[in-house]
């Protein structure tokens, strides 16, 4: 319905990668191996930290809350972008653009800081080691989380809230895959100028905020393992975090690439890649870089293995 020179918009269509029904096809299979194995990783991860009681750690208490927002993270976007891939419309309800975009916003906010914990931890652990125990404590953990979901929901409020209260012109396409906020301000009929920087400004204080004490922690956790005088001991000591920095890695590098930069550097083609990258690929590979790289947690799967094999021979 018109109201002035603006059109009320009760839908989105999302164009996402192409028209081609062959190529459709192809990412649609693409799209949907990949997800069945973010499901399987992340519940997996999730179930052994529960049942294997030496992973009973705050350590492991970050990582399985990190597996679940991965899994959230994913959620959000995958499923609906598979059913665009068998639907000729493409089509996203407003109400249902402004929800996937809020859960995408809390879940990708909640990463950030659970890294950031996560990074604490490691530094706790090998630098204040004697501490470690007194200062992370089951309930000092509960409360990092608490306060990750809690920014996470107070973030993708004040966005929503803010983007989806504007009025939008008479094209309701959206060259994306899913609900991503430049393309969205570009459908706005009025200046969006408070938002972007608000979006910029939110976006880097929890960002680079998180990032400098992943960073700070780091220096003091190599500043400690070159002080360690044997190399098995810094080979031990460095093997507990070097899962965790390629998960840093991953995130940051694509996360600070897209928001992070000015709009007049937007490229639809490279931020297509580097969204697919940060919303389907990582959720996935956290959990294999996880139990690959990760020795406790294959002694923990193995120990799994053995009890489930041995009930099931008695």
């Amino acid at each position: 319905m018109p109201e002035g020179n603006h059109t009320t918009v009760s839908e989105f269509i999302l164009l996402g990668f192409t028209n081609d029904w062959l190529t459709q096809m192809v990412l649609f299979t693409v799209f949907l191996v990949i997800y069945v194995v973010t499901l399987q990783g992340n519940l997996g991860m999730i179930a052994l930290i529960h049942l294997d009681t030496q992973l009973h750690t705050s350590m492991y208490f970050f990582l399985s809350n990190l597996s679940f927002s991965d899994l959230c993270y994913s959620t959000v976007v995958v499923p609906k972008t598979l059913a665009n891939f068998l639907d000729k419309k493409k089509a996203i309800s407003f109400t249902g653009c402004a929800a996937q975009f809020y859960f995408y916003a809390v879940f990708a906010t909640v990463e950030c800081l659970l890294l950031a914990a996560m990074a604490y931890d490691r530094y706790m652990a090998i630098c204040n080691p004697l501490l470690y125990h007194i200062v992370m404590s089951q309930k000092v953990c509960i409360q990092l989380v608490v306060v990750s979901y809690l920014v996470g929901c107070i973030n993708g409020m004040i966005h929503t809230t803010t983007i989806f209260s504007l009025p939008f012109c008479a094209s309701n396409v959206i060259d994306h895959f899913f609900c991503d906020v430049p393309l969205i301000l570009k459908l706005s009929c009025t200046n969006t100028l408070i938002n972007q920087v608000l979006l910029f400004v939110i976006s880097s204080l929890i960002g680079l905020c998180s990032f400098f004490i992943i960073l700070i922690s780091y220096i003091y956790i190599l500043s400690a393992i070159l002080r360690i005088c044997s190399n098995e001991g810094r080979r031990k000591a460095f093997s507990t975090c070097t899962s965790h920095l390629m998960a840093v890695s991953l995130f940051y590098t694509t996360i600070l690439f897209i928001y992070l930069r000015p709009s007049s550097s937007y490229s639809e083609g490279q931020d297509q890649v580097a969204a697919v990258f940060y919303t389907v690929v990582i959720p996935m590979v956290n959990p294999l870089i996880y139990s690959l790289r990760n020795k406790e947690v294959k002694d923990a799967l193995r120990r799994i293995i053995q009890k489930k094999g041995s009930s099931m021979g008695t």
